[in-house]
């Protein structure tokens, strides 16, 4: 658990911003954790840099990036009090706030968003024998980490293509890095991954030459998804050379990645955390190439999920409009 959540009473009890930097506060080093997600993916690298310009912009502030596996650790994380801010994919914290899929277990989840970030692309790869999601049939597909946001969206995009993801497919639980690797290795045919352009990990395959791979077009599924989940994914082409040897575009799917507090984080602690980085954009821009997407306006993007409230103000100050 953060510094800052188990002292909260001591540091923001009854107080705005003015007593975040208070005498009696510099005594004590504010700690803050944010969680990220595994080391071959981009919430790691993001939640890595920004921990750093945190750090090193906001006073007397200690901010630590923690490895997960993804948006479920870091909703339940930050709903728990044990991380003070994270990264998710706007379905999973939908199913948080309905308590529903990875969520059942605990019911629901009170998660607001401070920040609108980039879009997660639906990575499906595989051998160079796969065409589509439905050859992957029969076959032993990575799905992602258990009850991570990638295997529920692998689900939903399996089911898309008309297959059942329980039955007809061998499925391995596995993180984008050993994905790679098990490919890599002939362990499996293929597998699904959520996340940024480039991912490290699927960039590191495509360079590394170990085994042929593809990248498989997905856009046919999404006329199925947004028919059971409106609203909630979108078209996305991943342009060509995005990754080594795929030198056509790539159409598919996407879906907004978010920063989450829990609902009744202060509302000083909110502030203070957009106040570092958006004082310092140039500093996070150059965190990684999604990062450079990173804005006031497209920020405070409305989504199907509410802005916490010190967000919303916080935004609306800079002159935005919501």
């Amino acid at each position: 658990m953060s510094g800052f959540i188990t002292r909260r009473t001591a540091l923001i009890a009854g107080a705005g911003l003015a007593t975040l930097g208070s005498p009696a506060l510099a005594q004590s080093r504010r700690r803050l954790t944010v969680a990220t997600g595994g080391t071959g993916g981009v919430y790691f690298v993001y939640g890595g840099g920004l921990a750093r310009v945190l750090t090193e912009k906001l006073p007397n502030t200690q901010v630590t990036a923690q490895v997960t596996g993804g948006s479920v650790d870091n909703i339940n994380l930050v709903t728990s009090g044990d991380a003070d801010l994270g990264f998710s994919t706007l379905d999973s914290v939908v199913d948080a706030l309905n308590g529903v899929a990875a969520y059942t277990q605990g019911g629901k989840r009170d998660v607001k968003v401070v920040a609108v970030l980039y879009d997660n692309v639906m990575h499906v790869v595989g051998q160079p024998s796969l065409n589509s999601i439905a050859d992957m049939k029969g076959k032993r597909i990575g799905v992602g980490s258990a009850g991570s946001s990638t295997e529920g969206w692998a689900d939903r995009m399996l089911e898309a293509a008309g297959l059942n993801p329980k039955t007809d497919i061998t499925r391995d639980n596995l993180g984008v890095a050993e994905c790679a690797n098990a490919l890599a290795d002939g362990k499996i045919a293929g597998f699904f991954w959520g996340g940024g352009v480039p991912t490290a990990a699927v960039r590191d395959l495509a360079q590394g030459g170990r085994t042929p791979m593809k990248l498989l077009n997905s856009d046919k599924e999404l006329v199925a998804l947004d028919r059971k989940y409106p609203g909630l994914y979108r078209s996305s082409v991943m342009p060509p050379n995005s990754y080594a040897g795929q030198t056509q575009p790539v159409s598919g799917v996407g879906v907004a990645n978010v920063m989450v507090v829990d609902g009744k984080a202060p509302a000083a602690l909110v502030t203070m955390m957009l106040e570092g980085i958006f004082n310092n954009l140039t500093d996070m821009q150059a965190i990684h190439p999604e990062a450079r997407k990173l804005n006031l306006q497209s920020a405070a993007t409305k989504t199907a999920v509410a802005f916490h409230p010190a967000a919303e103000a916080f935004y609306k100050a800079r002159g935005v409009a919501m």
